[in-house]
């Protein structure tokens, strides 16, 4: 499966939207990873991940951390910007870039297998889930948990926005549909909520509706017991 949005999302990155160039490395990030608690050489994954800084502050915590981005611009800058000379090598339908415990895959995400990975011990989802169009998010997370069926543990930062319906103490609440996409297969925490002020710079323009950031720890169900 493609995303049909493949040729917007590179577009983008030609035009060097700001929305897509993370300054810095994410503070929610740096503030609740380590409550995962995770070995230090562990595999982290970390889908649609553009240039972000925030992979460079997994490795330097001693973490081998792989990226999967489909603009290959966003890759080279990201190696070139960072003055790190990387490897380069076709694999199927992937570029596969390298430089130490950093790996990035160049190519659609549904493209990935879990044989291209290796094995995964926790996914960093930074506003991945949320680029992706409403009908292209269960089919996303489900491949993501095909791909990583070792994983234990998601960090999921997302960007969501009010329902209609929405009760304002409803905002506080996991998002009914991140209970509808993980619950079969993860507890589900809501670490954190942060409201968007309009102004934010991360924002190409004043929302319509409040907009809100929410960090979510994921824990894999126990499935040894299943019957």
């Amino acid at each position: 499966m493609n995303s049909r949005d493949n040729g917007l999302w590179k577009q983008y990155w030609r035009e060097q939207r700001s929305d897509l160039n993370q300054q810095g490395v994410n503070p929610l990030l740096a503030h609740w990873w380590p409550s995962l608690h995770l070995a230090k050489g562990s595999r982290i994954l970390v889908p649609l991940c553009g240039k972000s800084q925030d992979m460079l502050w997994l490795v330097n915590r001693g973490y081998r951390v792989i990226g999967i981005e489909l603009s290959a611009l966003a890759v080279r800058t990201f190696f070139d910007e960072n003055d790190l000379g990387a490897t380069k090598r076709n694999q199927g339908r992937l570029t596969r870039w390298g430089h130490g415990n950093l790996t990035i895959l160049c190519g659609d995400v549904f493209s990935v297998t879990a044989a291209d990975l290796g094995p995964i011990d926790a996914v960093y989802d930074h506003a991945a889930l949320t680029a992706f169009p409403p009908d292209l998010r269960r089919p996303y997370v489900a491949h993501l948990c095909t791909i990583t069926p070792q994983a234990q543990q998601f960090l999921v930062l997302t960007i969501e926005d009010a329902a209609p319906d929405d009760a304002p103490e409803r905002i506080r609440l996991v998002a009914r549909e991140i209970h509808a996409l993980y619950a079969d297969r993860f507890t589900i925490e809501l670490a954190e909520v942060q409201d968007i002020p309009p102004e934010d710079p991360d924002l190409q323009e004043a929302p319509s509706t409040p907009l809100y950031r929410k960090v979510y720890r994921l824990t894999a169900l126990d499935r040894s017991t299943a019957t």
